[in-house]
């Protein structure tokens, strides 16, 4: 099983980034635990703050891969084109937050992701990753 974690904008700061919100850890620590837990699926990790190359990783795993775990940040909220690759791939996306967006700002109310998602996770930190990557199994 081949699954893919993808990042978008400003997830690069985990661990420094409103750590109120957000935690301590790194992705990239978070990352090292979710393999050797899940050390028999093909883990793969991208992050980008730039839109089209999130599209483009996603026309480039869509056809082959068993899923993806998506977090796009801000661009959950603002970019139709995003939601526009995930309805024109194969593979399942889940949609996952760290923080319950709902809880917060009104904007964050709104994705253009979800109605092409296979589903969505948030609030529960970084195990949102987790809880996305058991419902493949």
């Amino acid at each position: 099983m081949k699954i893919l974690i993808l990042n978008g904008p400003n997830l690069n700061l985990l661990g420094r980034r409103e750590p109120s919100i957000y935690g301590n850890l790194t992705f990239d620590e978070y990352f090292e635990t979710l393999k050797k837990k899940y050390n028999n699926i093909a883990l793969h990790y991208y992050q980008s703050n730039v839109e089209g190359e999130l599209i483009n990783k996603l026309h480039e795993v869509g056809f082959s891969f068993d899923g993806v775990i998506l977090n796009a940040g801000a661009y959950t909220h603002t970019s139709v084109a995003i939601g526009d690759a995930i309805k024109g791939i194969e593979t399942p996306v889940i949609e996952v937050h760290i923080s319950n967006v709902h809880a917060r700002e009104e904007f964050r109310h709104v994705s253009y992701i979800a109605p092409n998602a296979k589903g969505v996770i948030a609030g529960f930190g970084l195990q949102s990753y987790e809880l996305a990557l058991m419902s493949f199994l």
